[in-house]
């Protein structure tokens, strides 16, 4: 999600408005994530004011129209419905679902994976929005019933004239979030390591660790479903569209179980803001808007590498 340039700035300053800062790690305190003096909030916002780079609010709304996507797909899986109307509201233009439905799981345990990462994405948007407070972008316009489709052909795992419904079945569900979760694991882990307050570590390394438990689930119940050739072309494709090259990494590797994705360190590897949008636009070039966002993200944070 944060290239290092722009976490590095984040940190140092607030640009949208000079409350940013303060309202955040006053949101972020009230929520447990820790509690920061008035001398401190003062400190760091006189700070803040001289340092150049994104705000701190435009890198939390990036992550926010993220949560926002998440939230709806797997809500809609579990529960049948979306987020309600009171959860999607904010600044710039508040856009509707299109796509979604209760999946007919036939496993027990994976129905229940389901409905935890759905209570978990809730979480996330509702500590977000609650950061931001009027801050706080809208929902942007998402679509989650074309999108995949054209993932799914560009990935080859349908043909060209074929449908994928993610809603389907519990096997096109597993694939389809995990075209979402890793992607949430390297943007998290982009950010952490140039993170100095303490209250943003934290708050990063907690969303983090979710992130990555998510993932995990999800590769392992596709691993026991031995669904590792399909998953090898949706991880192809997310390396043709961020431009990296080749650390992203399916479910099985040197005929083995590759859970965890890491490098030779065991490190998991970490993409910018932008490589995200690549992936979520569908598009492999800079664009402000496709895929599972019609019409862009909210917030100046929209554009893709």
């Amino acid at each position: 999600m944060f290239g290092k340039k722009l976490v590095g700035q984040m940190i140092s300053r607030s640009a949208e408005n000079g409350q940013d800062r303060r309202r955040f790690l006053r949101s972020a305190g009230a929520l447990g994530l820790g509690v920061v003096g008035a001398g401190a909030l003062g400190t760091v916002a006189a700070h803040a004011e001289d340092a150049d780079g994104p705000s701190d609010g435009a890198v939390l709304n990036f992550a926010l129209n993220l949560e926002y996507l998440e939230a709806e797909f797997y809500s809609y899986a579990v529960h049948g419905h979306g987020l309600a109307d009171s959860m999607t509201t904010g600044t710039g233009t508040r856009g509707g679902v299109v796509g979604g439905k209760k999946v007919p799981f036939k496993t027990s345990r994976i129905r229940q994976y389901a409905a935890e990462i759905a209570g978990d994405e809730l979480a996330h948007v509702k500590f977000l929005r609650g950061a931001l407070g009027s801050a706080a972008v809208s929902r942007p316009a998402i679509n989650i019933r074309e999108s995949f489709t054209y993932a799914a052909r560009a990935a080859k795992l349908i043909g060209a004239h074929d449908i994928f419904d993610p809603y389907a079945n519990e096997n096109n569900f597993l694939m389809a979030a995990f075209l979402f979760e890793d992607v949430g694991v390297t943007a998290y882990k982009g950010a952490a390591p140039l993170i100095t307050n303490k209250t943003y570590l934290e708050a990063a390394a907690g969303i983090l660790s979710v992130e990555a438990y998510h993932a995990a689930t999800i590769r392992s119940s596709l691993f026991e479903k031995d669904l590792g050739a399909h998953v090898a072309k949706l991880s192809a494709a997310r390396n043709t569209l961020d431009g990296y090259g080749d650390e992203d990494q399916g479910i099985v590797r040197n005929k083995s179980a590759n859970i965890n994705p890491t490098d030779k360190n065991g490190i998991a590897f970490s993409r910018s803001y932008d490589r995200v949008l690549n992936i979520v636009y569908l598009n492999a070039n800079k664009v402000t808007k496709g895929g599972f966002y019609p019409k862009g993200v909210n917030g100046p944070l929209n554009t893709s590498a």
